[in-house]
């Protein structure tokens, strides 16, 4: 499977048909809750956090790095700096005071990142592709993400599966999850639990109790495991039991969808 065969084609299994980039959506957002405090990134993580506010979970607080608290969009920022957030906030403070007092502080339940690149144990790479000094792509790069992989008590990542970004070694290390071998988080001294679930838009991995390596827990209908395997660059674990994702319902993909489509409509102009 490369890249482009599964793109995002549509799944009908009884259900209306969906694509695998909305179900990774989806499924990203059924992992948040009322009580959590979110950090979100911009883009999938933002998709799927505020699916979780507009559906299941009303009561989550949503931070973003430019300093906006508990904001409310009616539709997807197009970056940290986009008005709308502070517009729909509760109140915005400084970024310093976002980092030192919120962040740094312990109050963040969740961090919710995406990147280009990441490897077996959760280290996400929004750097380089390529070479550092001569890179093929310079990407945006990590902003406030290496403090967020850090500071929040977890971190979740969303991104798509294909063996260009599911990496065997990164390019570059942007943002610490379990670290190279999977202990250097702990041997740190970095007390927060770094990334307990990615979601992709093939299946649903966590880390493994023993050495924190990446591992399938849940396949999206229709996806089996040499589909997971062909498009990931390292030699992929499966948990004992592996579960089948359940599919979107009607009321997550009629939000979604009316969600992306006023924010394609507010964002043309």
């Amino acid at each position: 499977m490369n890249d482009e065969t599964h793109a995002s084609p549509r799944v009908s299994t009884g259900h209306p048909a969906w694509t695998r980039e909305e179900l990774m959506t989806i499924a990203a957002s059924r992992a948040l809750g009322d009580d959590d405090v979110c950090f979100v990134g911009i883009g999938p993580p933002s998709a799927a956090c505020n699916l979780a506010r507009l559906t299941h979970s009303p009561g989550l607080t949503l931070i973003y790095e430019s300093g906006t608290l508990g904001t409310s969009p009616d539709v997807l920022p197009l970056s940290i700096g986009d008005g709308i957030l502070a517009d729909a906030s509760i109140t915005t403070v400084s970024v310093p005071e976002m980092f030192a007092y919120w962040l740094q502080g312990g109050h963040i339940t969740i961090g919710f990142l995406a990147a280009a690149q990441m490897d077996r144990y959760g280290n996400l790479n929004t750097t380089v592709i390529g070479g550092y000094d001569a890179p093929k792509v310079r990407l945006p790069g990590g902003g406030g993400a290496p403090e967020i992989a850090t500071a929040c008590q977890q971190t979740y990542v969303i991104m798509r599966h294909a063996q260009r970004s599911m990496v065997e070694r990164l390019d570059f290390a942007t943002s610490l999850g379990h670290g190279p071998t999977g202990v250097e988080r702990r041997q740190s001294g970095v007390t927060t639990a770094g990334p307990t679930r990615v979601f992709t838009d093939l299946c649903i991995m966590r880390p493994g109790p023993e050495d924190n390596e990446l591992q399938v827990t849940s396949l999206h209908p229709g996806v089996g495991r040499d589909d997971v395997v062909e498009a990931t660059g390292w030699p992929i674990r499966f948990a004992g039991q592996v579960d089948e994702t359940p599919p979107p319902t009607n009321e997550e993909l009629s939000v979604l969808r009316d969600l992306h489509r006023r924010s394609d409509e507010a964002h043309a102009g």
